[in-house]
């Protein structure tokens, strides 16, 4: 398998902007390695759906330009959905924990929920920023938007927030525990 195809499954799966030092750790390679990848995969992809988007060091897959159009009116018809139980799990995680990784969420809901984050901040529901304990990876917190919406001024105001942020945190302890025992 060559090397751009493997780029191309990591940066579909993750569903968010991946360092080229994350594509060279994760595929054990060199950095010229993965920069020859990316621009074999940036030809691959022209006259597709898709482009390689690249800002600083992160890359990721995003639509291309000329299709723009047909993803916005896709995105309007989904805002107005109902949300998926999908979406409404993540939401209560979201909410509870009041700043979670996508690690913990995927660990606590047992599947990868890069696409229901997305569906969820593109919908204004949850904000998206950088861990200031580990710069590689976003912290997942509900909008004010979200807050105003549901009439609550802090999260603190949700419906048995100490019980249902306790089952929460210790589902993410298990996966710290975990993690570092895959370390060792």
């Amino acid at each position: 398998m060559q090397i751009e195809q493997q780029i191309e499954a990591i940066l579909f799966f993750k569903g968010e902007p991946v360092s080229r030092k994350k594509l060279a750790d994760i595929l054990k390679v060199g950095q010229t390695e993965i920069n020859e990848g990316l621009e074999k995969l940036k030809g691959s992809l022209q006259n597709r759906g898709m482009v390689l988007l690249e800002k600083d060091n992160d890359v990721t897959l995003g639509t291309a330009p000329e299709l723009s159009y047909m993803i916005e009116d896709l995105q309007k018809e989904e805002l107005n959905k109902d949300l998926s139980k999908a979406s409404l799990e993540t939401l209560s995680i979201v909410l509870y924990k009041n700043g979670v990784s996508r690690a913990e969420i995927d660990y606590i809901r047992g599947v990868n929920s890069s696409f229901t984050l997305r569906a969820l901040s593109v919908r204004g529901l949850v904000e998206k920023t950088v861990d200031t304990k580990d710069n590689r990876r976003y912290i997942y917190k509900p909008s004010f938007e979200l807050l105003s919406f549901m009439g609550v001024k802090s999260v603190e105001e949700l419906p048995e927030y100490e019980e249902v942020k306790n089952g929460i945190d210790i589902a993410a302890k298990n996966l710290e525990e975990e993690t570092e025992r895959e370390e060792v």
